[in-house]
């Protein structure tokens, strides 16, 4: 009998995942053999240095690349043969993304953008959704910044109208990438509060890809790329454990690989 994601728990996982650009000597491996699952419920955060994978890993483990060798589900759905069009609504209703350059429609206002998922869908929410959009822009602090238009919106508020569009159709798997980098301190510190809340107040599995380890320390887990693999795959960390870990295995990969070329991905 095979074991699917739901007996595991995985909201996503993928298995012996390879991703190579370019061809012959110029060939750049960024992912290595990868099978590594995220976890219902759960907030993970994908680390590792410039060129580790981890970017490259994230799009293809939310359907918006496609890897070169081995496959990727999101909970029991094979997404590594699915047409463009599958893709696609799969994601519309099972995902939410928020990414650090926001993605606004700078012609929307704020609640344009948040019901934009709703709109794509070609259905307007239900009361139920309603109710926990209203909650979301509540403690996202936007109840007067409704129908204001990105331009008129600070970094924070519009990175606050991102997050309440990816949590608007209460997605199962919340991808987000480097999500506090064009935030201020305060700001970040909010984000972060409310993907943590997203997981833990209302089971939705949360994975983000960040360089910084005080965003890290708020995930429930830490995994470490490095060279397109998994070098490490920890519990809740402080930002000083994650900041000591990455600095011993960025020392130790200079010491073993001096000549050993970067990738810029």
């Amino acid at each position: 009998m095979e074991i699917t994601s739901t007996d595991l728990g995985l909201a996503a996982r993928v298995q012996q995942l390879t991703k190579t650009y370019g061809a012959g000597e110029s060939t750049v491996r960024a992912l290595d053999g990868v099978s590594v699952g995220i976890r219902r419920g759960e907030f993970t955060a994908i680390m590792g240095p410039s060129g580790s994978g981890k970017s490259t890993l994230m799009h293809i483990m939310a359907g918006l690349d496609a890897p070169t060798a081995g496959r990727a589900w999101i909970g029991d759905t094979d997404i590594t043969g699915l047409s463009d069009l599958e893709l696609t609504i799969l994601r519309r209703r099972r995902v939410g993304f928020v990414f650090q350059s926001f993605n606004l429609v700078p012609t929307l206002d704020a609640i344009g953008n948040i019901l934009l998922p709703f709109d794509l869908d070609g259905r307007r929410p239900t009361a139920l959704e309603k109710a926990r959009i209203d909650g979301l822009v509540e403690t996202l602090g936007l109840t007067t910044r409704l129908g204001h238009r990105p331009h008129q919106l600070s970094g924070g508020q519009q990175q606050r109208v991102a997050i309440a569009r990816a949590l608007a159709t209460a997605p199962d798997l919340v991808f987000a990438d480097e999500p506090t980098g064009n935030l201020d301190s305060r700001s970040g510190r909010e984000v972060l509060a409310l993907l943590a809340a997203a997981s833990r107040e209302h089971g939705q599995s949360i994975a983000m890809v960040t360089h910084d380890p005080v965003a890290a320390s708020h995930a429930d887990r830490v995994l470490f790329l490095g060279d397109g693999r998994i070098v490490a795959d920890k519990p809740r960390q402080s930002p000083e454990e994650i900041s000591a870990y990455m600095l011993a295995s960025e020392l130790g990969a200079t010491h073993a690989g001096a000549a050993t070329p970067a990738v810029t991905r």
